[in-house]
């Protein structure tokens, strides 16, 4: 990590390596995820597609709302499809014969180690 091992509500202090990288793993995803909601949350603003969210239903994307109102809004199918989803994506991210993040394709790359590393460390930070 760029500030060296940090742990001050001492989580890690039974020195279980395969409970560290687990929450290591899990605190890299959370934070993916948490990017992803914000630009879900940003982008409705400024963009919607066109067509229809649910043709069967009659419901356009410009007809659900901004926010905490679009829970309402979408379809229990629509919910399902959500769900599903996240599902098929969180089953083979943990890997435990894997670094935690690594999952199996490079999104940061490099040529250079100290470049890399660097990268890398700012995605923990």
């Amino acid at each position: 990590a760029p500030v060296g091992f940090w742990d001050p509500l001492k989580l890690s202090a039974d020195g279980d390596a395969e409970a560290f990288k687990r929450r290591r793993s899990t605190e890299l995803k959370h934070g993916r995820v948490s990017m992803y909601a914000c630009l879900g949350y940003i982008v409705p603003e400024y963009f919607r597609f066109p067509g229809y969210l649910s043709p069967s239903e009659g419901l356009r994307f410009e007809d659900v709302p901004n926010g905490l109102a679009a829970f309402s809004k979408v379809p229990v199918n629509g919910w399902l499809q959500i769900v599903l989803f996240a599902g098929f994506y969180e089953f083979p991210t943990y890997n435990s014969d894997r670094a935690p993040g690594d999952l199996g394709w490079k999104a940061i790359t490099a040529s250079e180690p100290e470049a890399l590393k660097r990268k890398l460390n700012a995605e923990l930070a």
